[in-house]
């Protein structure tokens, strides 16, 4: 697995305008003329092993005559093949998490399990407060501050216009919502927002109820699955695995691999409860609160 944060917004970039340039029927030394550069350069480009400036990807996409809204997807995309915005935040992403947020960023589905915290797409503010305040007492209030405005901020790609919002899927154990922070209210309010949540049309969250025993994730914790975007032509980013610890992260792409965390996804979504009765849940568990 690469370890460059920008590797993979870079690769489906160029993808993305060599699919185009293959579908005008230009050869890429007509693109390299459209660019006043090399046809090494534009190879570089659709091959991932370089940068390309904005001004570029607008310069090939009329030059490809893209669609509007596709260009303007792709403009966005370019932003991120340099370094990403979450480089702004210094040693707030360690080394090990900045390759995820870089891959959750370019992702068109992510399926989130989690059987002890909600998700951090989905915390308010005064849950995240509460969830870094236990897990990392030795950060101070900045440190923590920074993490949160990041965490924060990763949150839009939820409600992004360009590039599409990604689908996001969770199941959530029963016992996360059994959980109570030290404020009841703000618990009451983050299992609110839970609710409000999931009648967004790319938000899916179901519960995964108590009664439902031991399952095929019991052993094995919390994970995230990242799928990207297939181009029509060739072989997109594979699917991958994530899962984080306290002190470094594991990242699986193999098929096996993620074949294996496929299967234990389907028997979670096997058991959990549709979506409207989850729904249903939450809402109980708020008004218990309130």
């Amino acid at each position: 697995m690469e370890k460059t944060s920008t590797s993979v917004p870079r690769r489906q970039l160029g993808r993305y305008l060599r699919q185009l340039r293959d579908e005008g029927g230009m050869s890429i030394k007509t693109a390299g003329e459209a660019l006043d550069c090399s046809t090494i350069k534009i190879y570089r480009i659709e091959t991932g092993l370089q940068a390309v400036r904005t001004l570029d990807v607008k310069t090939l996409c009329d030059v490809y005559q893209a669609p509007a809204e596709l260009a303007e997807t792709l403009v966005s995309l370019s932003r991120e093949t340099t370094d990403g915005w979450w480089q702004a935040y210094g040693d707030a992403v360690p080394d090990w998490f900045e390759l995820y947020v870089s891959m959750e960023a370019a992702a068109e589905r992510i399926r989130h399990y989690d059987g002890e915290l909600i998700p951090g797409l989905l915390q308010t503010r005064r849950y995240m407060e509460e969830v870094m305040r236990i897990g990392r007492p030795d950060w101070s209030d900045e440190e923590r501050e920074l993490r949160i405005e990041l965490r924060m901020k990763r949150q839009r790609m939820l409600t992004r216009k360009l590039p599409t919002a990604p689908q996001f899927d969770v199941v959530l154990s029963e016992a996360v919502l059994h959980r109570p922070l030290g404020d009841p209210a703000a618990m009451a309010d983050q299992l609110t927002h839970l609710a409000l949540l999931n009648e967004r049309p790319n938000i899916r969250l179901r519960v995964l109820p108590l009664a439902a025993g031991l399952h095929r994730a019991s052993t094995g914790g919390a994970f995230v699955m990242l799928t990207f975007p297939q181009p029509r032509r060739e072989e997109g980013e594979r699917p991958m695995v994530y899962q984080e610890g306290p002190t470094g992260a594991l990242y699986l792409d193999r098929p096996a691999d993620v074949a294996a965390y496929d299967a234990i996804w389907k028997d979670l979504a096997r058991l959990a409860l549709p979506e409207a009765e989850s729904s249903e849940v939450i809402k109980s568990f708020a008004g218990e609160r309130r």
